[in-house]
């Protein structure tokens, strides 16, 4: 049952990017001798010889680094739901050790799923050249607008920085809502109203080119959100899509505008090495338009994971976790075509959940809706 809030949130996270920009305990750095471990990690995962998709947590053996990670998922679980990791040594890893270290990192924190529809499990999140609209946004150096993701947990691992830009800007989707609630409240309901997601066309034979479902959903004690605007106002170039309300619009410019207030979002440059981890049910983010470097061995240049979290989140989303089914003639990040699809089984990720969330999950359509962010 998805029940309508009307007073606000409270729990830690809410909060508001001066505030805790003016904080240190969401960043750590790494010791000395947690880079030793991660060193040793890396080693013993290289001399398996397993790709990465195959290696699993004890391939990656963390000690000294290991409780430093269960403090991660505790302040992703029911902290603020994000934190920056800074100084793994990227430079001296080379990019092969650097996506290891990462990777191995994952494993300790969860699983990872495909996060395009040609079924990257590790993106690569950099300038390919391409104008907007050719390739998908984060390919581009572009400004993103505040959106969320998919799974459980979002990350990224800043290997270059660019030039001048790129900045992430995060924002708590919760201190959002209570905004909207103060501002506006009678917005509120509006916000748990299916609204229609275009799917810039991804859709199989016989799907439309939309989906619909709420912006929140609110369970017991937690209020999960899944927001792409720009998705919203591109649906309406559908005839079949419902029309957006009055109100609906309103909402959503309500929501961009209060994410893009800097009373409310923090800023995040990246420095090599630099690991930001997300919870993308309770935190909005985006990225700045940014300059590169003309050099191709200085372009700006992050790795991106989707992990479902190896902790059950009790915000979670069957659906989300699932990631994106691939789809035939998709490009992968490296290049590669992908020769077939493949759309996960109701079986697999959702197994377990009740009927009605199975439900739930199949009519929300295809992940591959968010095949453009």
């Amino acid at each position: 049952m998805n029940e309508l809030r009307t007073s606000p949130l409270a729990s830690p996270a809410v909060w508001k990017g001066p505030e805790v920009a003016r904080a240190n305990d969401w960043t750590h750095v790494l010791s000395a001798a947690e880079i030793e471990d991660l060193d040793r990690a890396v080693a013993r995962a290289r001399a398996t010889g397993k790709p990465l998709a195959a290696l699993e947590r004890a391939d990656f053996p963390l000690t000294v680094l290991a409780p430093a990670v269960e403090r991660w998922l505790e302040a992703l679980e029911s902290g603020r739901g994000f934190l920056l990791v800074r100084g793994v040594p990227v430079a001296r890893y080379g990019e092969r050790d650097a996506e290891l270290a990462y990777w191995g990192l994952g494993l300790h924190l969860g699983k990872a799923v495909s996060q395009n529809a040609a079924g990257d499990l590790l993106g690569h999140v950099r300038d390919v050249g391409s104008a907007p609209g050719k390739v998908r946004l984060y390919k581009t150096k572009e400004r993103l607008g505040f959106h969320t993701d998919g799974a459980d947990i979002i990350g990224l691992l800043c290997l270059r920085p660019a030039k001048s830009g790129g900045a992430s800007r995060i924002a708590s989707s919760a201190a959002v809502y209570n905004q909207i609630l103060r501002r506006r409240p009678d917005l509120v309901p509006v916000l748990y109203q299916p609204f229609p997601f275009d799917r810039n066309g991804e859709e199989r034979p016989g799907e439309p080119p939309f989906f619909s479902i709420p912006l929140c959903r609110h369970e017991g004690d937690w209020l999960r959100t899944f927001y792409i605007g720009w998705y919203i106002r591109d649906s309406q170039r559908h005839a079949a899509a419902p029309r957006l309300s009055a109100a609906q619009r309103e909402a959503i410019d309500l929501i961009d505008a209060i994410a893009e207030d800097p009373a409310f979002h923090l800023d995040m440059e990246f420095r090599a090495g630099d690991i930001q981890w997300l919870k993308n049910s309770v935190i909005l983010h985006a990225r700045t338009e940014y300059e590169d470097f003309p050099e191709p061995e200085r372009k700006r240049h992050l790795l991106r994971l989707w992990l479902t979290s190896r902790r059950a989140f009790a915000d979670s989303d069957a659906f989300l976790n699932q990631g994106i089914p691939s789809k035939q003639g998709a490009m992968s990040d490296a290049g590669v075509e992908v020769a077939s699809e493949f759309r996960p089984p109701e079986t697999g990720p959702c197994a377990g959940a009740s009927p009605d969330s199975q439900r739930r999950s199949r009519d929300r359509s295809p992940a591959a809706s968010w095949d453009d962010v």
